[in-house]
């Protein structure tokens, strides 16, 4: 008898596995097309700044580290902030975290049982798994073909009404992934108005800010963040190209943060001092504004390039103008998962839409048809052979 009892891996890694077993390799092996997986490049982006390539450690790094974080990198994460969107974080709001998604766990357990989370029906996948492990109760927003995956804030309001339940925290991506879909400044200005009111909280996950045209953040329209329901995800996976040092960030309301530090003592431990070393000095002034420019550029001309590129295939474009997916319906009926196993005899692969299902409905989904394409590990130079190896699976 097993003492465990099962879980299943997130979508992405359904596909990791699935192509390891089908073809002997890993993807992102050398001669592999790795357009499934969602992190950036590591190395350095055209126009953008060196990145980082030693680290001194001392006796005092070997020691355990702060349970919220050390307050060197806690500081210049609220000076980022405070400076390029005009809030007034302290370090008392910033909590740091082993990656976003630790963060985005411990939030979602340690809520109060009567908010109800609503989630738009196409959303990162992971969010289905934490919200059912935590034993929330959620709220299924329309997000699909039909509103072209661009559901309004008023969408939610409506969402939650119709549920009865007494209190809503919104759950959103944003850009999204893995649509691209970004909120608007008048949207987020009508979000951080609303999060001023006792019955409506937020929890919005920033990981792709960089990858907006230009970088944006809720916290642009947020003054004193104590004074709304509002918790800011952020983490050094993306736009600062070190998902190896697995640091991530959670932005809120000082006296729930102070709460959250609990967990920390008994559910982390706080994380490496090493990374959070590494990390700061990816927040050093002249190179994360380097990088917000680069990141950006860069990554919004291979979103147009690769998203001309399969339409021209045929392929029907839904993306918006963020991350670095292009989120497209297959063309001639075509699902996600024959495409992939067309894929791997190419040595590539792709996220299928339905694992971003919300509902999880599986081969009765309506986004069986649609696939997420990522080009955030993908070099100038792996362009034509990425389309290639698309448009063979295509033909079977």
């Amino acid at each position: 008898m097993s003492m465990l009892q099962p879980r299943d891996p997130m979508g992405i890694y359904q596909i990791l596995f699935a192509f390891a077993k089908e073809t002997g390799s890993y993807i992102g092996d050398p001669g592999t097309r790795p357009m499934s997986q969602g992190f950036p490049l590591t190395t350095r982006v055209p126009g953008g700044p060196e990145l980082p390539s030693s680290l001194p450690v001392t006796h005092l790094d070997r020691m355990y580290p702060k349970a919220d974080g050390t307050p060197a990198l806690k500081k210049a994460i609220a000076g980022y902030y405070n400076r390029h969107y005009g809030c007034q974080l302290t370090t008392d709001n910033v909590m740091l975290f082993a990656g976003g998604r630790p963060g985005l766990v411990a939030l979602l357990w340690m809520m109060q049982k009567d908010l109800r989370i609503s989630i738009e029906e196409t959303e990162y996948t992971p969010y289905w798994d934490m919200l059912r492990h935590c034993g929330r109760e959620w709220t299924i927003v329309p997000s699909n073909e039909q509103n072209r995956f661009r559901p309004s804030l008023d969408d939610h309001r409506k969402a939650h009404k119709d549920s009865g339940a007494a209190r809503q925290m919104l759950l959103r991506s944003n850009p999204g992934n893995p649509t691209g879909v970004t909120l608007q400044p008048s949207d987020l200005d009508k979000l951080s108005a609303w999060t001023r009111e006792s019955s409506f909280a937020a929890l919005i996950d920033e990981a792709y800010e960089f990858f907006a045209e230009p970088p944006m953040s809720v916290l642009a329209h947020v003054k004193n963040i104590d004074e709304h329901n509002l918790f800011v995800i952020g983490a050094a996976t993306k736009g600062l190209q070190a998902p190896g040092a697995r640091t991530g960030w959670v932005i809120g309301p000082s006296k729930e943060l102070e709460t959250l530090k609990n967990f920390s003592s008994y559910g982390m431990g706080g994380i490496s001092q090493l990374s959070q070393n590494y990390v700061l000095q990816l927040f050093e002034q002249s190179h994360i504004d380097a990088a917000r420019h680069a990141i950006s550029k860069f990554y919004g001309s291979q979103r147009h390039r690769y998203c001309e590129a399969l339409k021209s295939l045929g392929f029907v474009d839904y993306t918006g103008t963020g991350g670095f997916y292009c989120w497209m319906k297959l063309p001639n009926g075509l699902t996600a998962a024959e495409f992939n196993r067309r894929l791997f005899r190419q040595k590539a692969a792709i996220l299928p839409g339905e694992l971003c299902d919300m509902q999880r409905r599986g081969e009765a989904s309506p986004l069986r048809h649609f696939i997420r394409v990522s080009f955030g590990p993908r070099t100038v130079e792996d362009f034509d052979g990425d389309i290639a190896a698309i448009k063979a699976a295509l033909q079977g």
